[in-house]
């Protein structure tokens, strides 16, 4: 089923019409761990009026236990049947927003953050538009990382053991309504990617979401594990989230100019450079895990460097080349997240550094077109090229120091986002692994 419902009206028409007899109620906590539950569909009135409450304590980032009373409030136009999930009585999901006992937006709900910076940007008569591409690894079971196949970029069905997953996977996707551009096989044995066509980000990021958990739902479906994990191989490449990004006013994408070399406005140079500036404060957010920073270190196509470029890959912004006729498709792909960040945040912080660039009319540095790997310190030194932080631990505290990420996500979010992140390092660091095991029993 991929209607375009819109109205609550619309809703209990569907449900009626597909025999539906559960509604799974979809967020996400602050790091974008998805949390659901259901609700008989006699009670659906009462949750598109007043919401439907829950105990919010047990929800990572978001109230305290003397605080925790939430309201789950179901956005209509996010209504859709689960595939996997038809027998006699179907069941269907929606999206929800969070809200105060009281009816106003919850400040720890990621979903009214990623709303409230698109409403801010509303204001200023632009929209925001992204297309993510995902990737993700298939093994043979959650323990372990065994892979389903040795094949890499590109390659055709004989060293693609999860052609039928990927194919099954967009078919549950197109019937959900999510457009997909389209699928292969990536770089590193087992490692595939599905890319998702642009729109609104708020949208998109509900849509990330649902990708998210149908790609986990097919690999299931078939006895596999599908997984998001940034870095789950040594030695192989990671996934990424590279996202593409574009500001429209109307129909127009403001981001394309005829006249310039580069076939880009004022406003694309501005918001480029807003990212090049902001990278560092922002990346904890874009990349908020400790594995998250074994895929950012050079040799693995991962960006670390920051600088933009027009074909070269090695930089941290790409501007695809401008085709004559496709001006709306004019523009800038970020690639440094992966997708086990959180959309609706890492959407958040990416749009408030293009923004701040904006505002401010950073300058933009000349292109760099040279593989910035095969470059040395002295050489990047000299090009002003820094670096994306080395590890979470570096990340947070550039981000805790952040005007532009604290504003980005509120206080409520901000503080309790650094609070997870710092215990997830304290963790990390305090814990000794298999390697420091071999490598010092034995000499020490």
């Amino acid at each position: 089923m991929s209607e375009h419902i819109k109205t609550k009206d619309e809703v209990f028409e569907a449900i009626e019409k597909h025999n539906v007899r559960f509604i799974r109620i979809w967020f996400t906590d602050v790091l974008g761990m998805p949390k659901s539950f259901a609700i008989n569909t006699t009670e659906l009135e009462g949750a598109f009026e007043e919401g439907m409450g829950f105990d919010g304590s047990s929800i990572e980032g978001f109230a305290r236990i003397h605080e925790s009373d939430m309201v789950a409030k179901p956005d209509p136009t996010t209504f859709q049947i689960l595939p996997w999930r038809q027998q006699e009585n179907s069941v269907a999901r929606m999206f929800c927003d969070i809200l105060n006992p009281d009816g106003t937006p919850y400040e720890g709900d990621p979903r009214y953050v990623l709303k409230r910076n698109l409403s801010r940007l509303k204001d200023k008569g632009y929209s925001f538009y992204v297309g993510p591409e995902l990737e993700f690894f298939y093994f043979k079971n959650e323990k372990g990382t065994e892979v389903l196949d040795t094949g890499g970029y590109f390659d055709l069905t004989t060293l693609d053991a999860a052609s039928d997953l990927r194919r099954d996977t967009v078919l549950t996707l197109d019937s959900m309504g999510v457009d997909v551009e389209y699928s292969h096989h990536e770089v590193a044995p087992s490692q595939h990617e599905i890319d998702l066509r642009y729109k609104d980000a708020l949208a998109m990021a509900d849509t990330v979401m649902t990708y998210k958990i149908v790609v986990k739902e097919i690999a299931r479906k078939y006895g596999y594990h599908a997984t998001f994990m940034p870095k789950p191989i040594f030695g192989q490449n990671g996934s990424g989230m590279h996202v593409h990004q574009s500001l429209f006013k109307g129909s127009k994408n403001v981001m394309f100019d005829p006249a310039d070399r580069y076939h880009l406005s004022d406003e694309a140079k501005y918001y480029i450079a807003g990212l090049l500036k902001h990278a560092p404060e922002i990346t904890a957010v874009t990349n908020q895990w400790v594995n998250s920073y074994k895929r950012l270190v050079p040799g693995y196509e991962a960006p670390v460097y920051i600088c933009w470029a027009r074909r070269n890959r090695s930089a941290l912004v790409r501007v695809p080349m401008y085709k004559p006729g496709k001006e709306n498709a004019t523009r800038l792909e970020f690639r440094s997240p992966d997708p086990a960040a959180n959309p609706y945040l890492a959407f958040s912080v990416m749009l408030a550094a293009g923004l701040a660039g904006i505002a401010n009319k950073y300058d933009l540095p000349a292109p760099q077109e040279q593989d910035v790997y095969h470059m040395s310190d002295e050489q990047r030194a000299s090009a002003n090229i820094g670096s994306l932080p080395g590890s979470l631990n570096e990340a947070v505290g550039l981000t805790a120091r952040s005007k532009l990420v604290r504003e980005a996500l509120g206080n409520h979010v901000f503080e309790a986002f650094l609070a997870n992140k710092t215990a997830e390092w304290d963790a990390y660091r305090m814990n000794v692994t298999q390697w420091e095991q071999e490598r010092y029993l034995p000499i020490l």
